[in-house]
């Protein structure tokens, strides 16, 4: 099965019941050029929000490939959200690793957090946008997670809106693990911080402001590793995975 992804894909679309579907450039190119599919082929047509069209190729163009649809679904949204606020690393290879990996388990916002100890504080969102949708496709999920511009600690501190807010925090020893507090069914925000971890001040002002420190395990994990985790925690809760 492929999954092809297409922005301007729309349930209330009227040209769906009469007129074939086209394909934007890049995903007709990929059809065309790469997978070398042949007319007739049937392919699976995504938005990112769940809409879901299956059909068959009706020509091919490497800029606009006509598919006949058969039919039009809408996935149903889960109960609850998860927000990854991580701070990325230096060797940005581990953190798209870390956006592949969560987009497969299933994550839906994503914001780079930009922290006193960060090592990197500019990031390329273009080239991760591409990650997540290369993830969503070869996962064959319909939702894409939401990419959100860096934000520095404090303005992410200060906007956060979730039922649920953690910290991940590892220079203590007593704070409860994210699987044994985080409830199902509720929106959450997890914030993961750089390779040296939090500061105190930034620990402080996000309790202050609601967060509950929690803990991913004994082990010390790295920035990726952590995120991961998180995302794993909330997802088991949920009974997703």
């Amino acid at each position: 099965m492929h999954l092809f992804y297409d922005q301007g894909l729309a349930i209330s679309d009227e040209t769906l019941k009469h007129l074939p579907f086209i394909l934007n450039p890049e995903e007709s190119f990929h059809c065309v050029k790469v997978l070398r599919m042949r007319e007739g082929d049937t392919v699976n047509i995504t938005n990112g929000s769940g809409l879901l069209l299956k059909g068959r190729i009706r020509h091919l163009d490497p800029k606009a490939c006509e598919v006949d649809p058969d039919e039009v679904t809408q996935a149903k949204a889960k109960n609850f959200s998860l927000h990854l606020a991580v701070s990325p690393v230096k060797n940005m290879a581990r953190f798209e690793w870390f956006l592949e990996k969560s987009t497969e388990i299933g994550i839906d916002q994503i914001t780079p957090l930009i922290c006193k100890r960060s090592e990197k504080v500019h990031v390329r969102n273009d080239r991760l946008q591409k990650i997540l949708v290369s993830s969503m496709k070869q996962s064959l999920n319909l939702f894409l997670p939401r990419l959100n511009e860096p934000l520095n600690f404090p303005d992410l501190i200060r906007d956060a809106k979730a039922d649920s807010k953690y910290i991940a925090w590892c220079e203590t020893s007593n704070e409860p693990l994210l699987s044994h507090v985080c409830p199902p069914g509720k929106d959450v925000i997890v914030l993961i911080g750089p390779e040296g971890d939090f500061n105190s001040e930034e620990v402080a002002l996000a309790i202050k402001t609601g967060f509950l420190p929690i803990s991913l395990g004994k082990n010390r994990l790295r920035t990726e590793t952590a995120a991961l985790a998180a995302c794993f925690a909330v997802n088991f809760v949920n009974k997703t995975i």
